[in-house]
């Protein structure tokens, strides 16, 4: 069983660069690809980014070229680096698997607004 913790969110003017932190508890961490992944009001939740066991990057549309994912499996943690946040990516960002899935932890939120 993995359980997460994340962290790093709060209010940012658009613009603003915060970084996410994803603490993963478990041993096995680091051969499991991971996500983070982000839930705005009245939305699904959905996949911002995707990293591999290995390390190799995917993201979606709406924050390519400005949010980096990253990990240290050493430490059993995730990053998320957000660069030039706007307003509608205002969600509660959360971390979890990808292909295999463990129970949600309770997201850190990220409000954007001047």
């Amino acid at each position: 069983q993995v359980q997460f913790v994340e962290s790093g969110g709060g209010l940012v003017q658009p613009g603003g660069s915060p970084r996410l932190s994803c603490a993963a508890s478990g041993s096995m961490f680091s051969i499991y690809d991971m996500g983070w992944y982000r839930q705005a009001p009245g939305k699904q939740r959905e996949l911002v980014a995707g990293i591999t066991s290995g390390g190799s990057t995917n993201y979606a549309d709406f924050v390519k070229g400005r949010f980096t994912i990253s990990r240290d499996n050493r430490k059993n943690m995730m990053y998320l680096q957000m660069n030039s946040l706007k307003p509608e990516d205002t969600a509660v960002y959360y971390c979890n698997g990808r292909a295999r899935f463990w129970n949600w932890g309770q997201g850190t939120q990220v409000t954007v607004s001047s």
